[in-house]
């Protein structure tokens, strides 16, 4: 994954409304109403930020017949999952050292 990328998926992840969606989306495939129903936005609105999310390649939009569902496409956030986790190791070994030195100072080393 490209930094680019990267960075579209945490600049479509930094808006709640998307968060929402793709929070609903985890429970499955909904249509742009079904998606729309829990804001007070326009239809339009809701399209917009499905746009985002699309060009992130964090949803998907089929076509079955008239129904056009949305659905959630993981391996992004897989990915930021993959960049944190270098990080919740470096917090993790600080926290392990941090454990040693209290250890330490009371005496149950």
């Amino acid at each position: 994954m490209t930094t680019d990328q990267l960075s579209r998926t945490f600049a479509a992840l930094a808006d709640p409304t998307r968060r929402a969606i793709l929070t609903r989306l985890s429970a499955g495939e909904a249509t742009v109403n079904e998606l729309a129903e829990p804001f007070p936005m326009s239809l339009p609105a809701v399209s917009r930020h499905l746009k985002v999310l699309e060009q992130a390649g964090l949803i998907t939009r089929g076509r079955t017949r008239q129904w056009r569902p949305c659905r959630l496409e993981a391996k992004p956030l897989e990915d930021v999952s993959d960049w944190v986790g270098a990080y919740r190791r470096f917090w993790d070994g600080g926290f392990d050292r941090l454990e040693e030195h209290l250890k330490g100072l009371t005496g149950d080393a």
